[in-house]
């Protein structure tokens, strides 16, 4: 049905829970704020971190800034392997390239975070192309990473594109880019934020995304 799949990174792709909430404890215990429950933290899964800082701990712009930096400290070489694939994940891609799709990766992630990622776990040769968030903040929000993602790859007829993730960034992203998305639930969101940002299609576990392509 569809010729291009595009793929959100962290809680489609891969499980990125340990390495994310480990960089931001490390980054509130710069403020002094010392947060114990990582389950209370998942929910900087997904949205630009600028954002999340802001939303989720009232921090100023300023703030934001240095508390971005000091996530970065830690994710650049040890936060960014504390992850893991999700099972089925190799093989649906393998899959939908014997298929003749067309794979690419949309994530809010720096690129260049996210193709060091796509690299050490072997996933890098599936995607013909891997869009990031730029880390001068130019591109940050999940619709401007798709809109670069379907120039780049020339994608022109939007009725040929879906947007995969687990966040209702992803199917805000998609609609604001005139393309369908799909849900999925074994990332860090749930059926009800899915549903009400208007996916299109929701799949429980990786092998489901195919009955949605």
């Amino acid at each position: 049905m569809y010729k291009y799949i595009l793929f959100d990174l962290d809680g489609t792709l891969t499980d990125p829970g340990l390495g994310i909430t480990n960089s931001v404890m490390y980054a509130l215990k710069k403020f002094g704020i010392y947060e114990n429950d990582r389950t209370s933290l998942y929910r900087f899964i997904g949205p630009p971190l600028k954002e999340s800082f802001a939303d989720f701990c009232g921090f100023s712009p300023e703030q934001c800034e240095l508390a971005v930096s000091y996530y970065r400290e830690y994710f650049r070489d040890t936060g960014i392997f504390e992850n893991s694939v999700y099972t089925g994940i190799p093989e649906l891609l393998t899959q939908l390239k014997e298929r003749g799709r067309t794979l690419i990766v949309a994530t809010s992630k720096p690129e260049v975070f996210a193709v060091r990622i796509l690299k050490h776990f072997g996933l890098y040769r599936h995607f013909a192309y891997t869009a990031g968030a730029a880390m001068d903040d130019s591109r940050s929000l999940k619709a401007d990473v798709i809109r670069y993602a379907l120039e780049q790859c020339g994608v022109t007829d939007k009725s040929e594109a879906v947007m995969i993730g687990d966040r209702k960034h992803d199917i805000i992203g998609a609609k604001e880019n005139g393309i369908h998305s799909v849900g999925v639930l074994y990332g860090y969101g749930d059926i009800a934020e899915l549903q009400a940002a208007g996916a299109d299609c929701i799949a429980a576990e990786p092998a489901d995304i195919l009955n949605c392509v």
